[in-house]
């Protein structure tokens, strides 16, 4: 999907914020030159410091219906959280509530403190891929097809039925992860779109290459799989650290920094990359200063 500008989004994560605070922030974004709006899937905040989080498909909800423009995404919902019938059953009455905008993302899952807060089994990486494989495969079955089976280690379906259909004939799914072995070859083979959070533009392109070869072997046309990412935006050191707390030197290689040219040059670097889609990923307390920096910037493009 290169060769066009990309779409820009932000990616809204509900850990230690209210739903008033959230509705006011997505209503900010559909008013800029943004076109996406997504949340994430976690129990806790991402970092682990807090317990304080809005559930994931209750605010993917409200998200749906707080806007009237923006598509509507989830940048993850964790595989290993919910069966995929409810999941594609979920996502299809958001459809509905959308009118049609609604984004399905999938993920394998990686944080292991919920997974035992909740005495949900933390099973190794390949087992946890295993379980994001048959459920992109159900779901997929359930939101395009009239009837599904599978019978498969993790999922079985029966003559299965998700009704009243989507509005949209193919809801788009997601996979989010950057493992080059396994996980982008699953994009390769079910995805429309692939998301991975803070990796630098020069990693970002080389995942993109990986991707591509997968989809080689497998028979696909890359050009179908819509290729994102997020970053975060920290015009300041101070920023970042009150933004990312003790996550911030892990996602440092994909937040832009500094001025406005700066920021232009940041997110000119992630489309020559390649990337078809560039989410700013927003924390709270959402510091809306960045949000006016990355507007200002997609202005400048």
């Amino acid at each position: 999907m290169t060769g066009t500008r990309p779409r820009f989004g932000v990616h809204t994560g509900p850990s230690n914020t209210t739903v008033d605070q959230l509705i006011d922030l997505w209503r900010r974004v559909e008013e800029g030159p943004f076109d996406w709006i997504s949340t994430w899937d976690h129990f806790y905040a991402a970092d682990g410091t807090s317990a304080s989080n809005l559930e994931a498909v209750a605010i993917h909800t409200a998200l749906a219906m707080s806007t009237t423009r923006v598509r509507c995404g989830s940048l993850v919902y964790c595989a290993g959280y919910r069966h995929p019938a409810v999941i594609a059953n979920a996502m299809a009455t958001i459809d509905h509530l959308s009118g049609g905008r609604c984004d399905l993302g999938l993920g394998a899952g990686w944080a292991k403190f919920e997974f035992d807060a909740y005495g949900i089994p933390f099973r190794r990486t390949a087992a946890r891929l295993d379980v994001l494989e048959e459920s992109v495969r159900c779901v997929r079955g359930l939101l395009r097809d009239d009837r599904t089976d599978f019978d498969g280690e993790w999922f079985t379906l029966t003559d299965a039925a998700c009704e009243p259909r989507p509005v949209q004939e193919a809801l788009p799914i997601w996979i989010g992860g950057g493992g080059e072995k396994r996980t982008l070859r699953i994009v390769a083979e079910l995805a429309d779109g692939w998301n991975v959070p803070f990796v630098s533009p020069d990693d970002f392109a080389h995942k993109r290459d990986v991707l591509h070869r997968h989809c080689a072997s497998v028979g696909r046309d890359p050009s179908e799989i819509r290729c994102s990412v997020n970053v975060g935006c920290a015009p300041s050191e101070e920023s970042l650290q009150r933004q990312f707390g003790l996550t911030a030197e892990f996602v440092r290689p994909g937040v832009l920094m500094g001025s406005t040219a700066e920021l232009v040059e940041g997110l000119q670097r992630y489309m020559a990359a390649g990337a078809d889609q560039i989410n700013l990923a927003m924390r709270a307390p959402f510091e809306l200063g960045a949000l006016e920096a990355i507007a200002t910037a997609i202005d400048d493009l």
